[in-house]
């Protein structure tokens, strides 16, 4: 199928006063930037809008995101990055506060939730899952132990894999689909696409959703980001997706506006 972006949509596009970009596989692979992102990302700026960063992948902290951006040539500083970590341990403190959880994650995750001022236990009434590349068995048996005896089980984002330059490796959702399988039990997720998320978008950027787009490569995580949260949404085909996954997808899980890369997208 020949997908063509409509006038429609363009015109949103062009009226759009904050864009909300995916990282992985969107505006870099692993450590090399795709071409043309960092000339983007400094459009968005040049041209008066508002620029943010917000990825599902919660294994880094916002620090570290920050550093690689700035490293990799990207304008970023704290304030533009946002992560399916800050958005699960806001949910945390709005609604379990001073409760304590059992993190399936990174140290960088860990340090970002004592941060939040969430305690960490190995014996918690909730257990939160995310993308955790320090994953081991004991953590694995102890989470569904956790989880059988009757603690909440959250998780930061449901991505299955993550794209890097070498190829797809086990994401959150992969990981959760492990205790799952196992408990019975299946987690409530945070992060992209759900509305929690765009919730903190608005409250971070001061910007309505209706002012502003998410580019990413992902239909089941940005662009229903978009799609179910009135964000217009820019799919772009440097990661996860491919046209048959588009022709395959309902209408109401197509993205408004398909790119090759955000390298394509102009806003002039």
């Amino acid at each position: 199928m020949q997908h063509k972006n409509t006038k429609e949509n363009l015109h949103r596009l062009k009226d759009t006063e904050l864009f909300v970009l995916d990282m992985d596989g969107t505006i870099y692979l692993g450590k090399k930037p795709i071409v043309g992102a960092i000339e983007f990302c400094r459009q968005i700026i040049d041209t008066g809008r508002k620029l943010m960063y917000f990825t599902n992948n919660a294994s880094k902290n916002p620090d570290e995101y920050v550093e690689k951006l700035k490293f990799l040539g990207f304008p970023c500083d704290r304030k533009m990055i946002v992560t399916s970590g800050d958005v699960t341990a806001a949910y945390l403190n709005k609604y379990y506060k001073g409760k304590p959880v059992y993190l399936v994650g990174t140290p960088a995750l860990e340090k970002s939730f004592k941060e939040a001022g969430i305690s960490l236990s190995d014996n918690a009434g909730i257990v939160v899952v995310s993308f955790d590349t320090t994953l081991t068995y004991s953590k694995l048996e102890r989470a569904c132990t956790l989880i059988r005896n009757g603690a909440l089980f959250f998780s930061t984002h449901p991505d299955i894999n993550c794209p890097t330059e070498d190829g797809f490796i086990p994401d959150s959702g992969a990981i959760c689909g492990a205790v799952e399988l196992s408990t019975g039990i299946r987690p409530r997720y945070f992060g992209k696409p759900y509305a929690e998320t765009v919730e903190m978008i608005e409250n971070l950027s001061g910007t309505d959703r209706k002012h502003a787009a998410i580019a990413g490569d992902r239909l089941y995580t940005d662009i229903a980001l978009g799609r179910k949260n009135g964000m217009l949404s820019l799919l772009v085909m440097s990661g996860e997706t491919t046209y048959e996954m588009v022709d395959a997808a309902l209408p109401e899980e197509r993205p408004d506006l398909i790119f090759e890369s955000v390298a394509e997208i102009d806003l002039s």
